[in-house]
């Protein structure tokens, strides 16, 4: 899926990586239930404390490159923790991943363990890693510095020549990660990072792990809990990946839950026209956007903002209404008052790209373009993204340029883990019903494929990673579960166990408040974009 964590991961977290192999004798031993390697790897953990993080420690774990090959070249994974303060109830290590593919967990260790009831946080080490190519893990993966410097060529490839120089593009990227990193490809997949997973836990002296992802991250704890069911103890999984649809099919479905997330953000500023005087009619204000776009094709607002600049400042609306206000503040300003400086600096804050942003956008490319099979025919990409574009314009091209390298890709595909699993303790999905990143189709089926899971669904809510950001009701079924393991059981033939109402709605910028106040801010900040 697309990734947009890019810019947001880049300044709040350290970002991208490496991920590893695929269908071999040890992913298909591994899958059969064998173990990771007999040694016990080693991890050692030093000081790193804020001030933010007074306890937050950092360590490092040599992994194999290759898991087919124990004793071969290593690479080394960069970890956090917050070490468990409650010695009577300990629970274990609480892996913790923020999406991605790409996206660093480091940052997110200190933040799951000071956004936990204090009672929940104190049983567990909450433990952070960057996954392999990724943030401070060694090696990092950076294909092609300043791909997405601006101005771009156009996404919508209106003429043969816009579409030659999004091609040209996307090509140079697909060889520069050959040139610069061939003989590691190979070892860049979601199976391979489940594997270092394994040798986390081994590291740590525990029989079991506790598991919280997010976003794509769903998806890597569903692949390790296919590869190791005897090691989970506890899963959380929150804004879930359909696992039967990756790659090509998510991205597709994504495309329409976008646009319709876009539609309800021009929805909102019609509530609040006496704010940014664009129209009382969600249509009419939608209309003033796309001539923006138009506008914005032909001259650039600053010099830097072209369209796909564009659609990238506003693609992370669809993750977080708290972007709300800030956006529709940029876009009211370029449309009633031309004025430009708002657009560029919402650009700057929401979709410029720097070097973490660089080596997320490479890890993303790397594993989403190994994991699975992607269409070689560039003529059948170029029919699905017209044919999602007609119904979804919004970010259809968009999304089909961001993982089109996948065409052009120099590895073979591998094929993706059946991930149904009838061997697990209760494991605990959470999911918005308008989530435009991983629509809620996703969670129904991955709630089908893991006997004995629970799915707790916010009614109504669009936002992308739902838990400890604010909503009180989804935040009690986690505290309850990581505290006691116990799940809710719905009754009927509802796919929910559970629902919980959304959030309000943000309320408009005034002097008096810069943002949305909830504190999922800090948390859609480090989970970002990522799929």
């Amino acid at each position: 899926m697309r990734s947009r964590a890019v810019a947001l991961l880049g300044a709040l977290a350290t970002a991208a990586g490496l991920l590893s192999a695929g269908p071999s004798a040890a992913h298909a031993a591994d899958a059969r239930g064998a173990s990771a390697p007999k040694a016990r790897p080693t991890l050692r953990w030093t000081d790193c404390a804020t001030k933010k993080y007074p306890t937050l420690q950092c360590g490092s774990l040599r992994v194999p490159l290759d898991h087919d090959r124990p004793d071969g070249r290593k690479i080394t994974l960069a970890l956090s923790r917050v070490p468990h303060t409650d010695r009577a109830r300990h629970q274990g290590p609480l892996l913790v991943n923020p999406g991605g593919p790409g996206g660093s967990g480091r940052a997110l260790a200190g933040f799951v363990a000071g956004a936990l009831p204090r009672k929940v946080a104190a049983q567990y080490d909450v433990i952070g890693f960057d996954p392999r190519g990724v943030g401070a893990s060694r090696p990092a993966v950076d294909c092609r510095p300043g791909h997405f410097d601006p101005v771009r060529p156009d996404p919508v490839p209106i003429g043969s020549g816009v579409e030659a120089a999004n091609l040209d593009r996307v090509r140079a990227f697909a060889r520069a990660c050959d040139k610069k990193y061939g003989p590691l490809l190979k070892h860049l997949d979601t199976v391979s990072a489940a594997q270092d997973m394994d040798l986390i836990r081994q590291a740590l002296g525990a029989r079991r792990i506790n598991y919280f992802g997010y976003s794509y991250g769903t998806y890597l704890g569903a692949v390790y809990a296919k590869l190791h069911p005897k090691r989970v103890r506890r899963a959380v999984l929150d804004s879930v990946v359909d696992p039967t649809g990756v790659w090509y099919r998510d991205n597709l479905d994504q495309n329409l839950a976008f646009d319709a997330r876009h539609k309800a953000f021009a929805a909102w500023i019609a509530r609040h026209d006496k704010t940014y005087g664009l129209g009382t009619d969600p249509a009419v204000v939608e209309g003033k956007w796309y001539a923006m776009r138009t506008a914005v094709a032909e001259r650039p607002a600053g010099g830097k903002v072209g369209a796909g600049e564009l659609e990238d400042t506003f693609i992370p609306g669809g993750y977080f209404d708290g972007y709300w206000p800030k956006l529709a503040e940029a876009f009211a300003a370029y449309v009633n008052e031309n004025r430009t400086a708002p657009l560029v600096a919402a650009y700057k804050t929401f979709g410029a790209v720097d070097q973490a942003g660089d080596n997320g956008y490479a890890m993303y490319a790397a594993v989403g373009c190994r994991d699975a099979p992607w269409p070689r025919s560039w003529n059948t990409w170029r029919a699905d993204t017209w044919r999602s574009y007609a119904k979804a314009p919004f970010m259809s091209w968009s999304n089909a340029w961001y993982n089109a390298p996948c065409a052009f890709w120099p590895t073979a595909h591998l094929t993706p883990p059946d991930v149904t699993n009838a061997d697990l303790p209760p494991v605990l999905l959470f999911q918005a019903t308008d989530d435009a990143a991983t629509p809620y189709e996703g969670a129904v089926t991955l709630r089908g494929k893991l006997r004995r899971s629970s799915l707790v669904v916010e009614v109504g809510g669009g936002n992308h990673g739902v838990t400890l950001s604010g909503n009180a009701c989804l935040d009690r079924h986690l505290a309850d579960y990581l505290a006691s393991g116990k799940v809710p059981r719905g009754r009927g033939h509802t796919t929910a166990d559970a629902t919980c109402d959304a959030q309000p709605e943000p309320k408009p910028t005034t002097k008096k408040r810069t943002s949305d106040s909830r504190k999922g801010a800090t948390l859609h900040d480090l989970i970002g974009r990522h799929r």
